[in-house]
């Protein structure tokens, strides 16, 4: 009835997401490749995760 006081949480890790992936254009600009591909493996994880989430619903 009340659902849509509910916090969604694919809202939350699309934000998340989208920090990740800010972090790791900034890590590239600075040159420190490394610390780029490590965020944007966090990030490609946690959109699978987003993704899985979404067709469950």
């Amino acid at each position: 009835m009340f659902s849509f006081l509910k916090p969604n949480p694919v809202k939350k890790m699309k934000k998340d997401y989208f920090k990740l992936l800010e972090k790791a254009m900034h890590a590239q600009r600075n040159g420190d490749i490394k610390t780029y591909s490590m965020l944007t493996a966090d990030a490609e994880s946690l959109w699978q995760k987003i993704e899985a989430h979404e067709r469950k619903e």
